[in-house]
């Protein structure tokens, strides 16, 4: 009978002791919050639908095609002069034109960077690209001519704020109508920073930077990491991509996640979940576009009514 109760007693300590590890790991992956927010994303869809992206209405129409010749692609900006992308890879840092179908179109060798993680077009011929370890910002530009882009050569930044090797400035994000540059942190703690007055416009005016904070927002951000950002003049909105929780959030004007593309196998037509997803931009007709690592390409486009 002793026995008997003893093994008890141990069932019941193996059992509490799951459920805690079970609790623990649920908090850690910030579980309870993405299943409220999958709740109250349902819940406001009316809402939502038409005056936003609206995540849940995209499905795959391209689906994981290899960009041929590239490895370690990491970022992605829309070019809305040239019709076309961009992306930078760290492996032999090079900065690459992609087709909005994914054809490799020129690549330009980088030099000067240690560490390229992101691009952002800020106007024509205008891109800011980031230096991850060293939360370097530089302004490049880059024409039909551009054959080599020198870090050396072009206006920069470094913002060496909470310093902490590679986990530093994983994305960009560009409003051209408030002229703000959003940076994204990548984890440890996850950040998204706004930056006013890099990249200098005009000459004339002084060279004046500020960066501007939203615990509120960064708060809210239940995704584990952030590897890319992008921004939709149309709606404000900002797509914040999630490689470790394998998700896009559309953030509206006020901070807040409104809804989700997951990146998972079976979702939104997906025959593989997606990697290690790096990049994300999206084009005048709302299309979203998306680059993993090593070398994959993915295009996501709304469901016709």
């Amino acid at each position: 009978m002793l026995r008997l109760f003893t093994l008890r007693r141990l069932v019941i300590l193996l059992v509490l002791a799951c459920l805690l590890v079970l609790a623990v790991a649920a908090q850690h992956f910030r579980l309870y919050e993405r299943v409220w927010f999958m709740v109250r994303e349902w819940q406001h869809a009316a809402h939502w639908q038409d005056s936003s992206l609206w995540l849940p209405d995209y499905q795959v129409v391209v689906d994981g095609l290899e960009l041929e010749g590239l490895e370690d692609v990491s970022a992605l900006t829309y070019d809305p002069d040239r019709k076309s992308l961009f992306t930078v890879t760290n492996k032999d840092s090079q900065l690459v034109e992609l087709s909005l179908d994914g054809r490799v179109l020129r690549r330009i060798p980088l030099q000067g960077f240690l560490d390229p993680e992101a691009i952002e077009y800020i106007g024509p011929g205008i891109y800011v690209i980031t230096d991850e370890r060293d939360q370097r910002l530089v302004k490049v530009r880059v024409d039909d001519d551009t054959r080599e882009v020198s870090a050396e050569q072009a206006q920069q930044m470094s913002l060496g704020i909470g310093l902490n090797g590679n986990k530093g400035f994983e994305g960009l994000a560009y409003d051209p109508e408030g002229q703000r540059l959003f940076v994204a942190k990548e984890r440890d703690p996850v950040r998204i920073y706004e930056v006013r007055g890099f990249p200098r416009l005009n000459p004339d005016l002084p060279f004046a930077v500020h960066v501007v904070t939203d615990p509120r927002r960064d708060a809210r951000l239940f995704v584990r990491d952030l590897s890319s950002l992008d921004y939709d003049s149309r709606t404000g909105h900002l797509l914040a991509l999630s490689d470790e929780s394998r998700l896009a959030l559309e953030l509206n004007a006020d901070g807040q996640p409104i809804s989700s593309l997951s990146l998972l196998r079976g979702q939104h037509g997906l025959s593989r979940s997606v990697p290690q997803a790096e990049g994300i931009a999206s084009d005048d007709d709302g299309n979203i576009y998306v680059v993993s690592e090593p070398n994959l390409f993915y295009v996501f486009k709304k469901k016709a009514e």
